[in-house]
């Protein structure tokens, strides 16, 4: 289609070119046939061929002119015609100057990408419900793409050869304490506390032979066997009240006593020495086995596949919380603008940086390309476009040199 269009305005070009050509010789053809019907006659007639004769002149100079751009006149090898074919590579290198020096400079870009508001209209169309959706619908097979080359290899080779070394490098103990700090003074972890209380309340409650069987294995020999079984079901029924009232009782000094126990190893895996080593070290045997490095690629094939098949339901939570979310961006972009102001001044200073950067590349196509064309080939493209416009040079020429040649004829005669 873009070949079609592109043939359909050469072809008008040409035509264009080829009916201001005609229109131009036609005008000197026309002085040409005055000059000869009004020569040497007197009176008015004088002065129509004086005119006659200079808009020939002037038409034959901006002939040659307009000619000797783009070919030599007449074919003849006269010097300093075929300008374009023969400085086409100086042509080019001037025009790549030129583009450089005056549309790729750092505040003509930025005043031009300010002046855009870009950001306003790019979240003005964003929070369009349809327009975030085709984004997300556009966006969804690419990414697809994407995630399906990970495949168990690839994960592999990421858990062994990045993550792990990365996890083995830093020091995690300050991290772990800082966060652990961090949750006991938020007591996210009380939820966490209420479930171990009730899953140890409710094995004990299910399991009192197995529990009684390890009181009385450590029962002294020497006494008598009733005495054992009274003790080992008076402490199974201690130990089973006891979980019971944890369990039941926010404040159990049970509960107290974790959150101290918590709390200090927090600071001690942020501060003290040996708990850190300690620390670091059950991290490395951890990390040494061989399940861990296993594990990671199940959880990231597992990602992997539940990310593929949320990008493949149109209606899915994935791909809803995306067009949302560009919605909620589109709002912001429109709504905030100190937002947009920002995000604009950070827009203009990238792509000034790119071209500061990156100029000579962009600019190097055009003396590239143009170096690259054949001599005529690059003349007569140059020709079709502009050469229509030239030809009324030839037309202004003839009219001017015509009126000029008048002028000269009459102050002959009033001299």
């Amino acid at each position: 289609m873009e070949s079609t269009v592109m043939r359909q305005d050469d072809a008008s070009r040409r035509a264009g070119l080829r009916q201001m050509r005609i229109v131009a010789t036609g005008l000197l053809v026309l002085m040409a046939v005055i000059y000869v019907l009004t020569h040497e006659r007197e009176g008015f007639w004088g002065y129509v061929n004086a005119g006659a004769e200079a808009g020939m002149i002037g038409a034959i100079a901006d002939w040659f002119a307009v000619t000797a751009l783009f070919r030599h006149p007449l074919g003849l090898p006269i010097p300093h015609t075929a300008l374009v074919r023969r400085r086409k590579d100086d042509l080019g290198a001037s025009l790549e100057q030129f583009v450089g020096d005056n549309f790729l400079t750092p505040q003509v870009l930025r005043d031009k990408l300010l002046d855009a508001r870009v950001v306003l209209r790019v979240g003005e169309w964003l929070r369009g419900p349809e327009h975030a959706e085709r984004v997300v619908s556009e966006a969804a097979p690419f990414l697809r793409s994407a995630v399906e080359r990970l495949d168990e290899e690839e994960i592999r080779v990421f858990v062994d050869d990045v993550i792990l070394p990365r996890v083995r490098q830093e020091p995690l103990s300050p991290v772990a304490g800082h966060l652990l700090e961090r949750v006991v003074e938020d007591g996210s972890h009380r939820g966490l506390v209420d479930l171990a209380a009730r899953e140890l309340h409710a094995w004990l409650a299910l399991h009192q032979d197995q529990v009684e069987d390890i009181v009385r294995s450590r029962a002294p020999a020497w006494a008598p066997a009733w005495v054992n079984d009274q003790v080992t079901r008076r402490v199974y029924t201690e130990v089973l009240r006891w979980a019971r009232d944890v369990k039941d009782d926010p404040e159990h000094s049970v509960r107290y006593a974790l959150d101290a126990y918590l709390t200090e190893l927090g600071r001690d895996l942020q501060h003290d020495d040996r708990t850190q080593e300690r620390f670091e070290s059950l991290k490395e045997r951890v990390l040494e086995h061989p399940q861990v490095s296993a594990t990671g690629v199940a959880l990231g094939e597992t990602l992997r596949t539940s990310v593929l098949d949320a990008l493949d339901d149109p209606q899915g939570t994935l791909r809803t919380r995306m067009s949302t979310g560009l919605e909620e961006l589109g709002r912001r972009l429109v709504e905030d603008e100190r937002l947009q102001a920002r995000l604009d001044a950070w827009t203009a200073d990238t792509v000034v940086s790119l071209v500061q950067r990156y100029g000579t590349e962009l600019t190097s196509v055009i003396s590239g390309t143009i170096a690259r064309w054949d001599a005529r080939e690059a003349s007569d493209k140059i020709e079709l476009h502009v050469g229509r416009d030239l030809q009324f040079i030839r037309l202004n020429g003839t009219i001017v040199g015509a009126l000029v040649g008048l002028a000269i004829h009459a102050l002959s005669q009033l001299l």
